[in-house]
């Protein structure tokens, strides 16, 4: 049975110096191995070496678990907390900006009805962005955008269509870019 996947990102700390030794991918410092690459962590059972391997697209494939902090008109702030199904032990931050949130009709996307702060998200990391903002993520695909919303009476808010959530309890609706969740993210 393989071992499970464990995605990591640029800096983010694998393990100490005693536990394996740096292969491609990762470099070293004060006696830690941190991965310079965005991509899946392998460790070689030979040599003990961590090696962190780069997928044909760097950031393409990475789907995110990440929680809005602070919205404005131009884009939202965000906390990242997992890349695919891993958690990540020390959240990195992200910006979703106003262009990035749709494919099409651009134009028209305001960053308030798309979403709000303390909203779960699913997106793609784009690019690495700047010293301000550290990554550039993207809602844009259908499967990308609020995956859990809460109304303002504090209820799990229920998705009724793409651009739409409405609260079980007071049937407020609210406007989202909801995300089409497919079925190898649900939880049974």
């Amino acid at each position: 049975m393989a071992p499970p996947v464990r995605y990591c990102i640029p800096g983010e700390r694998l393990c100490n110096l005693e536990e394996g030794s740096p292969g491609s991918g990762t470099y070293t410092r004060h006696g830690y191995i941190f991965s310079s690459l965005a991509g899946c962590l392998t460790k070689s059972s030979e040599n003990g070496a961590v090696k962190g391997q780069l997928p044909v697209s760097p950031f393409s494939s990475f789907l995110l678990g990440i929680l809005s902090h602070s919205i404005n008109s131009r884009f939202a702030k965000v906390h990242i907390l997992y890349v695919g199904s891993t958690p990540l032990k020390n959240s990195f931050r992200g910006t979703i900006r106003k262009e990035d949130v749709r494919a099409t009709e651009k134009d028209k996307v305001e960053i308030y009805k798309s979403f709000r702060p303390g909203d779960i998200v699913l997106a793609k990391v784009i690019s690495l962005g700047d010293a301000q903002s550290n990554y550039l993520l993207t809602t844009a695909e259908n499967e990308l955008g609020v995956v859990v919303a809460h109304s303002e009476s504090g209820v799990q808010m229920v998705p009724i269509s793409w651009c739409e959530m409405q609260c079980p309890k007071t049937h407020t609706k609210e406007f989202r870019k909801v995300a089409r969740v497919q079925p190898e993210f649900l939880q049974t």
